[in-house]
This record gives structure tokens, C-alpha cells and sequence, in this order.
């Protein structure tokens, strides 16, 4: 139990100062520029918690806990964050005006990375404990 807590908020963790980076400060302006009017000015901090707190679950269950090595944790995290920001992204591009292939394969990408990234952190972390 302590061993999956610990994959948990480390995983969380990466998760969060990643996408925090990534969000708020290197592609704020592009995502602006490119969504417009889909934008909140402020997001809402509830959905985007329970988004944070079952995407990192979904890592963990897994990715982070069933990998045997780093590398199998990385590759499994960057397929997860592929396919999960891929279904999200697809379907807004199939579904959503303005929402263009240029932004699906760049947060398809970042999504494939920060996950592979958390779920790598996840696991140094949750190895630690014997």
C-alpha cells in the first residue's frame, strides 16, 4: 500500500509541475492564439483536479505499478499518454470548430511525453520502497 501511494504522489507530482510548465507558461499564448474563444479566461480548478487525479490513477494502475524497469514504465507512460491525449484530441478535431491537426499533433505529442516523464518519476519513486 505504501509502495503504491508513494508511485502515486510522485507520479502526481511530475504530472503536475510538467503540465504546469507546459500550460502555463511555454504554450499559453499558442493554445490562445489557436483556441480563441474556446478558452475560458480561468479554468475551473474542479474538473481539471478530477481530471488530474484519475489520469494520474490511470498511470499508476497501469503503467507505474506492472512495469518491471524504467524503460518498460517510460514506454508504457508514453503509449498511455498517446492514446489517452490522442482520443481526447481526435475527437475534438472530428467534432469541434477551430480545433485544427496542428493542435491535436502537438498535444498528442506532449501528452505521449509528460505522461512517459510521470510514469518514469513514478517508478524511480515506488522502487525506493522495499
Amino acid at each position: 500500500m505504501k509502495k503504491a501511494l508513494l508511485a502515486y504522489a510522485g507520479t502526481l507530482l511530475a504530472f503536475l509541475v510538467l503540465d504546469g510548465l507546459w500550460l502555463g507558461v511555454l504554450m499559453a499564448p499558442t493554445y490562445r492564439a489557436l483556441l480563441g474563444s474556446l478558452m475560458l479566461d480561468q479554468p475551473l480548478l474542479a474538473p481539471a483536479a478530477a481530471f488530474y487525479l484519475l489520469y494520474v490513477l490511470g498511470c499508476v494502475v497501469f503503467v507505474v505499478l506492472p512495469a518491471q524497469s524504467w524503460q518498460r514504465a517510460a514506454q508504457l507512460g508514453a503509449l498511455l499518454g498517446l492514446v489517452a491525449y490522442g482520443t481526447y484530441d481526435l475527437s475534438n478535431w472530428a467534432t469541434l470548430k477551430g480545433w485544427s491537426a496542428q493542435l491535436a499533433v502537438m498535444d498528442m505529442v506532449w501528452g505521449a511525453f509528460a505522461t512517459c516523464i510521470a510514469c518514469t518519476a513514478g517508478y524511480w519513486i515506488a522502487r525506493k520502497v522495499r
